[in-house]
């Protein structure tokens, strides 16, 4: 038997985003943002409002970096979405986190968080943010050889049920081959 619940923001996992910029002093501005994926495979979509001061960096910067949130780091991912960049423009310094600008994009990088996908703005429309993506960088602890390992990485993900934070790390398949067993039935 099923039941209905309160909820239509109802897909788990959500990823937890961290969208950086740079503001119009060239201070850092991140928010956390769970409404964003891959469009295209070069270019992410971001779900959010103009009224975000992120979006007016973007649009003033043509630029933005994304960073896949991480367990190390909840307090400091959870405090980006609670905290608006329009009232509290030293949050990031706040954070106690650090950044480096991107060699490819007018954005800054995270230092802290995994992995970073480097964007330049393409468009703002009904959906929000589309930017195409022209590198993407991973600290080496969380690299095996040549190739990111999601068990190192520990990202995390949003819980829109209950609003929690969890973790993403056991590999339980393999993508592309374990359902071939069922494609000869």
């Amino acid at each position: 038997m099923r039941k209905s619940i309160k909820t239509t923001e109802a897909i788990f996992p959500m990823p937890v985003l961290m969208i950086a910029t740079y503001n119009e002093d060239g201070s850092v501005n991140v928010m956390n943002a769970a409404w964003g994926m891959m469009l295209e495979r070069n270019q992410v979509i971001l779900n959010l409002t103009e009224t975000h001061k992120t979006v007016k960096n973007i649009k003033m910067r043509k630029a933005f970096t994304v960073s896949i949130a991480d367990s190390n780091h909840v307090v400091e991912a959870d405090y980006f979405g609670i905290v608006s960049g329009n009232n509290t423009p030293n949050k990031f310094e706040n954070s106690g986190l650090t950044a480096v600008k991107s060699e490819n994009v007018d954005a800054p990088i995270i230092n802290e968080f995994p992995i970073c996908l480097e964007c330049e703005f393409i468009e703002y429309g009904d959906c929000g943010v589309i930017g195409k993506v022209v590198n993407v960088t991973a600290l080496e602890s969380v690299m095996n050889g040549d190739n990111v390992d999601i068990s190192l990485v520990n990202a995390i993900a949003f819980d829109p049920y209950t609003h929690g934070y969890y973790k993403v790390t056991e590999r339980v398949g393999n993508a592309f081959q374990d359902g071939m067993q069922l494609k000869n039935r």
